[in-house]
């Protein structure tokens, strides 16, 4: 679990270093995924530690349900930033690095001299990537920013208002997960880059734009010409009968796309007339009379139970799913059958889920090597290999600019 077998095949990003100075969600997920993929990850925390060992469930303090998903295949190294020392610190580990991911937002790292073009002037073939609220060039560049803020910046939340009567946020942190995607295609491709040419680069992913970037795709729609020649929103997405449709046990998510999955489906429900139905016709003409045709979906998917549609539309390759719930997600036969969860020991909070990347290569495999780390567990081993003495890191430890294990392993 801890340490890569020679005969194991290694990640795309084996020899890879990447110093992960983040916290919270965003940054965190994005180290964890190139640390997936072969990278060795050091997590920066402050002695206080990252706000997520303290989110959800726990066996130990500092070791929460939110840290565990977050920061496996990583080291921990605490640094205290406040401290010149612990600044020297953070800048032998960047001699040793590829990619440097940080979320402060321009002022705070401006403060602690982590500007961007500060860093890769010191550095000119590290990949900096930063990650924050907004663009740094606009007026809310060092506005504070969480998921909840952004999906009411980006129109997410007045989008689900539109199906559910107000304003709601997605209940899960879409903002922040959808950002931490660019931030690994974006350090992706700077490795590419530098790959080439030797170069390396600052890289900015913003949580605003990136969202609004990823809202707009379908509903700028009329928006996408200027002057606009329809209205925004692509309506088959807003309509409030757009949902799972509620079977005679159950509930279905039914999406019956093609004209031949509409002629197989009505079929199946002995309403083959209703193709002549002119808002029937086309793809157009659906999506055109969206509410009158989900409506009409629900009126159908009501006639049988869950097992039937679903055993007949799969036979008619309508796409259809059961509503999973989280719990179900826990054993599910897909899931099982491609080997998604695996339970692993750790050394200090025993036998944890843990969840199998979802990247597949088939010739260099993502895997979890490491499971989250204890705050501060590879604080010496790290120091050391940034060319620290032994009395050295000892005197770092007296001064409380770094910090060892409070939590005893096993």
């Amino acid at each position: 679990m801890n340490e890569s077998s020679s005969s194991v095949k290694k990640g795309p990003l084996d020899g890879m270093r990447v110093i992960d100075l983040t916290t919270v969600v965003l940054g965190p997920w994005a180290g964890q995924m190139l640390g997936d993929m072969g990278a060795d990850v050091i997590k920066i925390e402050t002695p206080q530690g990252d706000l997520t060992r303290q989110l959800g469930p726990r066996r130990n303090p500092g070791m929460a349900a939110l840290h565990l998903t977050l920061n496996r295949n990583k080291r921990s190294v605490v640094l205290n930033l406040s401290a010149s020392e612990g600044m020297e610190a953070l800048f032998r580990l960047l001699t040793t690095a590829d990619v440097f991911l940080c979320n402060m937002r321009p002022k705070v790292a401006a403060k602690l001299g982590l500007e961007p073009s500060i860093i890769t002037e010191r550095f000119p073939k590290l990949i900096h990537c930063v990650t924050y609220g907004f663009r740094k060039e606009g007026p809310l560049a060092d506005k504070p920013a969480y998921d909840d803020v952004i999906q009411a910046a980006c129109g997410l939340a007045d989008l689900q208002g539109m199906t559910a009567g107000h304003p709601r946020y997605l209940p899960t942190v879409v903002a922040d997960k959808t950002t931490a995607y660019n931030v690994v295609s974006s350090v992706l491709a700077a490795l590419l880059h530098r790959e080439r040419t030797g170069e390396g680069q600052a890289i900015e992913v913003p949580m605003f734009e990136s969202m609004v970037d990823y809202v707009m795709i379908e509903h700028l729609y009329g928006a996408a010409f200027d002057p606009p020649i329809g209205e925004m929103g692509y309506a088959r997405i807003l309509t409030p009968e757009r949902r799972p449709y509620a079977t005679q046990d159950g509930y279905l998510a039914v999406l019956p796309y093609t004209d031949d999955n509409w002629r197989d489906i009505l079929r199946l429900a002995g309403r083959q007339e209703l193709m002549g139905d002119p808002r029937m016709a086309t793809l157009d003409a659906r999506v055109q009379h969206s509410s009158w045709v989900y409506a009409l979906l629900a009126e159908i998917v009501a006639t049988k139970t869950t097992a039937q549609w679903q055993t007949e539309l799969d036979a008619a390759n309508v796409p259809a799913m059961t509503v999973r719930s989280k719990e179900q997600l826990l054993q599910d036969p897909q899931l099982d059958a491609s080997g998604f969860w695996h339970l692993m020991e750790h050394p200090t909070e025993g036998r944890v889920r843990v969840s199998d990347p979802p990247i597949r290569f088939s010739r260099s495999p993502s895997s979890v090597r490491r499971l989250a780390p204890r705050l501060g567990e590879h604080s010496r081993e790290i120091l050391l290999e940034a060319g620290y003495s032994s009395p050295e890191i000892d005197r770092l430890l007296e001064l409380h600019v770094s910090q060892e294990p409070q939590v005893p392993a096993v």
